[in-house]
């Protein structure tokens, strides 16, 4: 493994969904001495503001932990003004806090030494047709990451793309959109969150999404977990697309991916502390596996192109 593990502090917190709270709520302090306490922790991902506060208040005891962190995360979307969206908002007042949300994180993250935020804009969308000006959207989203790629370029801003929730669509659904959407603003520090679940819920192929991120020198920061595809329920990696998982640590070993790796793994049953133990051990164990099936079965498996031959050999190199 080349790659950093990272603990989003939110998994190891309380969990809510409609209809149910997940594990008991613990503070920014707790989760921080408990993320000690995890084996093959090399940092975390704290949010802003929730985590460190408007003002930075969590800063001092995130310092005081020891851990390193690997990016802040920018939350521009459960607050009440960002209701409506927020660098979509039609009021660009609102447009403007959500920018100083991002400003504000990026000196955060320059203070603790992760030179990296990542924001999903979970708000920025529509549910209906004909509800917002779609070229109004595109145009304040490009105003508004102008402004923040501008405002530090020392610091990188990675943009986490969805396909849906909290809109029934998003204005940066996919990979290929976000890609364009980075050409469009054309900054050097302006780049893309992979979310393995995120790719899956989009009909996408992992794999393939980050080696075109890589291809474009955009593949700034990935975040792994699972689902069915047919919503996102951040479920632990590998424990439903075992052969997409391996895929896409085959391919981040050969773009030679060395940055971070962050987990949104949310239980709702067991311990939720074990759980982020228990999948940076699967993630160990993927990288095993993928050394026991070794380099040229898996381009054996490639070249011949035909799924039954190369199955065939992928498993039985595992046996």
């Amino acid at each position: 493994m080349s790659y950093k593990n990272s603990i989003l502090l939110g998994t190891i917190g309380a969990y809510n969904d409609r209809f149910h709270q997940f594990q008991k709520p613990r503070t920014f302090e707790e989760r921080l001495e408990i993320a000690k306490t995890i084996p093959r922790t090399d940092g975390v991902e704290p949010v802003y503001p929730q985590d460190l506060g408007h003002k930075g208040e969590g800063v001092k005891a995130l310092k005081a932990s020891g851990l390193a962190v690997s990016a802040v995360n920018v939350n521009v979307k459960t607050e009440a003004p960002f209701i409506n969206g927020s660098f979509t908002n039609p009021d660009p007042e609102v447009r403007a806090k959500a920018v100083q949300y991002v400003k504000t994180s990026m000196d955060l993250a320059a203070d603790l030494d992760a030179w990296m935020i990542t924001v999903c804009p979970l708000i920025d969308g529509w549910d209906y047709a004909f509800q917002v000006d779609h070229i109004a959207q595109w145009n304040w989203m490009k105003e508004c990451f102008t402004e923040i790629c501008a405002y530090r370029s020392d610091v990188k801003v990675s943009i986490e793309y969805k396909a849906y929730e909290s809109r029934n669509h998003i204005i940066l659904p996919s990979m290929g959109r976000t890609l364009h959407f980075c050409n469009c603003v054309g900054a050097d520090n302006l780049g893309v969150t992979m979310d393995v679940g995120h790719a899956l819920i989009a009909g996408e192929c992992p794999a393939a999404e980050l080696a075109i991120a890589h291809d474009a020198g955009k593949l700034f920061y990935v975040h792994f977990n699972d689902n069915d595809r047919g919503a996102d329920w951040d479920m632990l990696p590998a424990s439903v697309h075992i052969w997409e998982t391996l895929e896409t640590l085959y391919y981040m070993r050969k773009v030679g991916f060395d940055g971070w790796l962050a987990y949104d793994v949310f239980t709702r049953s067991g311990d939720n502390v074990e759980a982020i133990d228990a999948t940076f051990e699967i993630m160990e164990d993927l990288d095993k596996l993928l050394d026991k099936i070794g380099e040229d079965k898996i381009k054996e498996a490639i070249a011949s192109g035909v799924p039954a031959q190369g199955y065939r050999s992928l498993i039985k190199a595992l046996l």
